[in-house]
């Protein structure tokens, strides 16, 4: 289909996985970074309508296969036609429902074809399901989770530190992690208390624009608008860039607020 989706065969769990990020990073990314454009091609008066995500992490609305049967589980047909009978936040949902269980039907598929056994399969699954969902991700419900899982996990970490220091004497001028110029050698993690804050803060975070986990060997950028994380790299901003922007506003948010 116009050369994107490049004929592969993944046989290991491993690569079906990577075959399944790249889809997915490719449907949030038409679902959220690129609405503006999805939403023009899904034209309800064309013909049957998919959208595709590709290994390459691009994305295509086509026409479906003409094959029979096909040579991978296609997705859901005339999604165009859903287009205006509804609010947008809520096709956005239904099209991202339908994405979800095409990329599950695709990885599994090859797990079918290839003869994974029950231990691939349960690891295949296990790696899907550290992943939010694409719905969870576009709707939101991913960062929701993320932060009700923060909260829980602060609580129960100070907890648990309080616990282990007892009548340990409360250390004064306590600063925020980005501002501190040495390691605290009396903590014993390592990790002052805003560093482990903010440790749990983000662990379950992922990138709004490719959907990887948080990394913290990372640079990451958070949108001051819809308030999503990404990668430096995905956003083409580099640390030294950042410091100079007063107010980061990703190109979904940019786009939505010029039309």
């Amino acid at each position: 289909m116009d050369g994107l989706d490049l004929p592969y065969d993944p046989r290991t769990v491993e690569e079906v996985f990577r075959d399944f990020k790249g889809r997915r990073a490719a449907l949030i990314k038409a679902l959220t970074i690129d609405i503006e454009e999805f939403y023009q091609q899904c034209d309800p008066d064309k013909e049957n309508l998919c959208l595709y995500g590709f290994p390459s992490e691009q994305w295509a609305v086509n026409l479906p296969n003409e094959e029979v049967p096909p040579d991978l589980p296609e997705p859901a047909l005339g999604i165009n036609f859903a287009r205006d009978g509804m609010q947008e936040k809520d096709w956005l949902s239904l099209v991202a429902v339908h994405s979800d269980a095409w990329l599950l039907s695709v990885a599994f598929y090859f797990g079918a074809r290839f003869g994974f056994d029950k231990s691939d399969r349960k690891q295949l699954f296990d790696m899907i399901n550290d992943l939010p969902t694409i719905f969870e991700d576009v709707t939101g419900l991913a960062k929701t989770q993320r932060k009700r899982k923060s909260v829980s996990n602060n609580s129960s970490t100070k907890a648990k530190s309080n616990s282990k220091r007892g009548s340990e004497p409360r250390k004064k001028d306590s600063k925020p992690m980005a501002m501190q110029t040495q390691s605290n050698e009396d903590d014993e993690d390592g990790l002052s208390a805003d560093e482990e804050d903010f440790e749990e803060e983000h662990e379950d975070s992922s990138c709004g624009a490719c959907g990887e986990s948080y990394s913290t060997d990372e640079f990451w950028i958070c949108c001051d608008i819809c308030e999503k994380w990404f990668h430096g790299k995905c956003v083409k901003i580099t640390p030294a860039k950042a410091k100079h922007i007063k107010q980061y506003k990703c190109s979904g948010c940019s786009k939505r607020a010029c039309s």
